[in-house]
């Protein structure tokens, strides 16, 4: 049993680092990564919120996000606006550059998963996802 949960760690990482990779490359003509394409994701379902909100949906540190976001300003892929209730925090927004750009991601992405699930049927599909939540829930406690 022990070996297997090791097989386990093994081929997560090399799923996780696989996929960065290509998508590293899919992504290089939009000058984005694999980092940095969640956060516009991310804000295509929630526009508008603050950096803070980012950071604690992504799970990334607030630094991380502020760098992360200022890249994708300078890209033309966000804004930054003042919160009018709240001066000290920082709104941000889609540009219509990011819109496009967002639809081409998404295409990317679910190539990737039709070639990652190729050979597998739905009832594999559902059991894989179920499994990795229940696994991803195991593994936040070890955080807390």
């Amino acid at each position: 049993m022990e070996e297997e949960i090791m097989q386990l760690l093994k081929l997560n990482n090399k799923i996780f680092r696989t996929t960065q990779v290509y998508l590293d490359k899919v992504l290089k003509k939009y000058e984005l990564s694999s980092g940095s394409y969640p956060y516009l994701l991310m804000l295509r379902h929630k526009d508008g919120i603050n950096q803070n909100m980012i950071s604690e949906k992504l799970g990334y540190d607030k630094a991380m996000t502020t760098r992360t976001v200022t890249k994708l300003i300078k890209l033309g892929y966000l804004e930054r606006n003042k919160d009018e209730s709240d001066h000290r925090a920082n709104n941000i927004y889609l540009t219509p550059k990011a819109s496009v750009v967002i639809e081409n991601i998404l295409d990317e992405i679910h190539a990737l998963v039709r070639l990652m699930t190729a050979d597998m049927d739905d009832q594999e599909k559902i059991n894989t996802v179920n499994s990795l939540k229940k696994m991803l829930t195991n593994a936040r406690e070890l955080n807390r």
